[in-house]
C-alpha cells in the first residue's frame, strides 16, 4: 500500500473565481481523487494545505508519507523553512515526492534541485502538446503520445533546471516553445518528478490522460532507492555473490 500526502497551498481556490470554478474543494481534492481512481487499493491518500498547523506536514505525517505530491504557487516563498528541511530530509531518506507545475517554484523544488527553476516566458491559454520521448519509463505506461491538452499555462525554455536524470515528457505550445515537462531526478535515497502541466485555471487534473501519468508517477516514486550496504566492521563491507 502506497501512503501518498497530496499538499496544496489552497490560497487561489479561495480569492479568484476563474480557479474556484474549476477545483471549488482545492486542487488537492481532485489531485487525491484522481489517484483514488488510478492506484484504486494500491494507495492511501490524505490531503494537507498551507493553512493547516505546520503547514499539515509534521515529523509524523512525513514519517508515514512514501511519495508526496506539491502544488504551490502564489505563496511559494511564505512556507516555513523548517517544514522545507523537513521534506528535504525525508526525500533524501527515500521518500518520493511530485512537484507540480508552479511548485517547480517552491522552495522546497529550489532547496532539492538547487536551481533557480526561473523559465523564459509564460502565456496563459495554449494548447499544449506532451510528447513522450523515454517510452520504456514506468511513468509512461499506457500514456498516448502526444496527450493535448486544450488550454494551459506556457512556460519556456530555457528554464533553469537540473539537466534531469531521466527526461520523460517534453511539450511544445502554439508560439513555438517548447518546454523539459517531465522530468525525473534521484536526490539521496528518494526519487522527484517534475510534471509541468497543471495551471489551476484549467482543469488539467480532470484528463484522463494526465490522471494517468500522476497514478504512474506515485508508483514510480514509491519506489524509492535501496539504501546503500552498511559496514559490518570499520571499513568493511558484506561480501556480495556466493
Amino acid at each position: 500500500m502506497i501512503r501518498a500526502t497530496v499538499w496544496n497551498e489552497f490560497v487561489e481556490e479561495k480569492i479568484y473565481p476563474s480557479v474556484s470554478s474549476v477545483y471549488p474543494d482545492g486542487i488537492h481534492v481532485v489531485l487525491a481523487q484522481a489517484l483514488g481512481d488510478e492506484l484504486a487499493q494500491e494507495v492511501q491518500v490524505r490531503t494537507a494545505v498551507m493553512q493547516d498547523d505546520e503547514h499539515g506536514l509534521t515529523d509524523d505525517v512525513l514519517a508515514a508519507t512514501d511519495v508526496l505530491l506539491w502544488w504551490s504557487h502564489l505563496e511559494n516563498d511564505a512556507v516555513s523553512d523548517e517544514i522545507v528541511a523537513r521534506v528535504q530530509r525525508r526525500v533524501h531518506q527515500g521518500m518520493g515526492l511530485l512537484i507540480l507545475h508552479s511548485a517547480i517554484l517552491s522552495k522546497v523544488a529550489k532547496t532539492l534541485l538547487g536551481t533557480s527553476n526561473d523559465a523564459t516566458g509564460w502565456r496563459h491559454g495554449d494548447k499544449e502538446h506532451l510528447w513522450t520521448i523515454l517510452p520504456t519509463h514506468p511513468i509512461a505506461a499506457g500514456v498516448p503520445n502526444p496527450v493535448v491538452i486544450p488550454q494551459q499555462e506556457m512556460y519556456g525554455e530555457p528554464i533553469d533546471i537540473p539537466t534531469p536524470d531521466e527526461l520523460v515528457f517534453i511539450s511544445n505550445f502554439e508560439g513555438g516553445e517548447v518546454l523539459r515537462s517531465g522530468c525525473a531526478y534521484l536526490r539521496g535515497q528518494g526519487r522527484i518528478f517534475f510534471f509541468a502541466p497543471g495551471h489551476e485555471e484549467y482543469p488539467v487534473y480532470f484528463q484522463p490522460e494526465i490522471r494517468r501519468i500522476l497514478g504512474n508517477a506515485v508508483r514510480w516514486a514509491a519506489a524509492g532507492l535501496p539504501a546503500p550496504a552498511r559496514p559490518t566492521r570499520t571499513g568493511e563491507y558484506p561480501a556480495s555473490g556466493g
